[in-house]
């Protein structure tokens, strides 16, 4: 259990100093937490960063302060085909997304209705990190029946489906009332977004990635010009097309195509508006340094710039044709892209249930990759702290999900929806102390493993599918620094997982292959 304070480093150009802190606990009996910082200069000198070193160390704030509260969870089933997304119409029922093709019906008291809400299984490629990606209800949904999906389509395009619920059947849709709103093609397999919810103003916002490849090479995320890496907001209640909503904020220019709300994201994964201050939260999946969590406030005119190609979190990646570093929306946190924190964001929910109200205000969000889960709030000196709550078993959290009265919900793509179960005293568990760095990565016919271990001895190395099944593994002596080779032509294209574990401690990553 640790908290983080974020501040921004103000007065300091992204382009005079790359400030990065990278924490890391080093696993000792004697000192089981322990912070480190490391200070990166790109073109000042070691003198300029020990005369900010001070500084730094304020505007860190503590980490390895005790919480208090200790989050539990349970399953509440399981046997479903890799969910990726759990929505609520509004009723007692969760409708759980499986990223092939299939919506199915979850009751609280956790059955599964055997038939599906929605099968497009023949509609959608589930490839790599294509499928069906989102799900949201209609404000109106009660007297319309209009639900809307992303997802991809044979063609290889995103598309933003409405749908209409059977009239005789209330846990059926109607597969021939399907509406494609929306069209965009996607570059690649990777970085596509896929999530979709109504705002509090009855517009539905859609968010888009970069469409990849890795480093975003053809710019998508500062392209005015193309969706992809995007916010959209759009208005779905005009007849069978979409309109854009007059106060869109690029409406009035022609360099910027009006759909556009936000841009600068990399791969969006999920986001969320808070339902009593109307606050956009999301989660956007880093390149390779920095995960982060990005923020809009409620009332905002919306045109910000999140800063993707341009920043990785509050770093500079590429500069190419960059503007001011005050042009752009920092996030409002930002931790290091790797194991124990994690290396694939998943953006949740802030809570408004009722059963728990010590995380009442506050945003909760995961890491597929490391399985912890923390909360961020800002506290009334207007800095936002950061509290680990979970670190449990990892089944890969995929995405959040909140039902009708505000509780939430887990996904784990093996295929398990967990809910909260109680809040209880943290507890210590001792993770591996290593770094891994994999190139490249997505990979095609093979992958290098560049990687440094603070203990040496016995390893051991497992290749795991998305589901957590190992697919093979073998065992080797580290010492310091280490590379490992691993030949995949056999591998079908998809996400994969790296375990090294020793003495029964393990990290763990997240590869593709294309």
């Amino acid at each position: 259990m640790r908290q983080i304070r974020i501040g921004e480093l103000p007065g300091i150009p992204h382009g005079v100093l790359r400030a990065v802190f990278i924490f890391s606990r080093t696993i000792a009996s004697a000192f089981p937490r322990k912070l480190s910082f490391l200070f990166r200069p790109l073109s000042k000198t070691f003198a300029l960063m020990k005369n900010l070193f001070l500084f730094l160390l304020l505007t860190a704030g503590s980490y390895g302060m005790q919480a208090q509260i200790q989050l539990e969870l349970q399953l509440l089933a399981d046997g479903f085909s890799q969910p990726v997304d759990i929505a609520n119409a509004g009723d007692e029922r969760l409708f759980v997304v499986e990223k092939a093709g299939r919506i199915r019906i979850l009751q609280k008291d956790g059955q599964v209705n055997p038939e599906p809400f929605l099968d497009i299984r023949d509609r959608v490629s589930s490839q790599v990190e294509f499928g069906l990606l989102g799900l949201t209800f209609h404000p109106n949904y009660t007297d319309n029946g209009y639900f809307f999906v992303n997802h991809i389509d044979k063609d290889g395009n995103t598309v933003i489906v409405r749908y209409q619920v059977a009239t005789d059947d209330p846990d059926r849709a109607d597969l021939n009332s399907a509406t494609t709103l929306l069209s965009i093609l996607q570059p690649s397999t990777i970085h596509n977004g896929g999530d979709l919810n109504f705002g509090p103003d009855g517009y539905l916002y859609i968010a888009l990635g970069d469409g990849g490849e890795g480093g975003d090479p053809h710019n998508n995320g500062q392209n005015r010009q193309s969706l992809l890496g995007k916010m959209l907001r759009i208005d779905v209640d005009q007849g069978d097309a979409y309109r854009i909503p007059e106060d869109n904020p690029f409406v009035e220019t022609d360099e910027t195509l009006d759909e556009i709300w936000a841009l600068g994201l990399r791969s969006p994964w999920r986001f969320s508006f808070d339902r009593q201050t109307g606050d956009l939260w999301f989660g956007d999946v880093g390149e390779e340094s920095f995960e982060e969590v990005n923020f809009q406030p409620a009332g905002s005119n919306g045109g910000e710039n999140y800063g993707w190609r341009c920043y990785e979190g509050n770093a500079v990646f590429n500069s190419t044709d960059c503007g001011e570093a005050g042009s752009y929306t920092s996030p409002v946190l930002a931790y290091d892209s790797e194991l124990p924190l994690g290396c694939s964001v998943t953006g949740g929910y802030v809570y408004r249930g009722v059963n728990y109200p010590q995380l009442t205000g506050k945003y909760v969000y995961t890491d597929f990759c490391s399985g912890k889960i923390w909360t961020l709030e800002r506290n009334n000196s207007d800095e936002w702290i950061n509290t680990e709550i979970y670190e449990g078993p990892n089944y890969q959290y995929v995405s959040f999900g909140e039902d009708a009265q505000g509780e939430l919900y887990l996904a784990g793509i093996e295929g398990g929806i967990y809910e909260i179960s109680g809040l209880t005293t943290p507890t210590d568990e001792p993770r591996l102390d290593a770094r891994l760095q994999f190139r490249p990565n997505p990979f095609d016919r093979s992958i290098w493993i560049d990687g440094t271990i603070a203990e040496n001895g016995n390893y051991r190395m497992q290749l795991l599918d998305a589901r957590g099944q190992k697919i093979w593994e073998f065992q080797r002596r580290l010492d310091g620094q280490f590379q490992q080779h691993l030949a995949t032509d056999e591998l079908p294209a998809g996400i994969y997982l790296f375990r090294l574990e020793r003495n029964g401690i393990s990290t763990v990553r997240k590869i593709v292959k294309q």
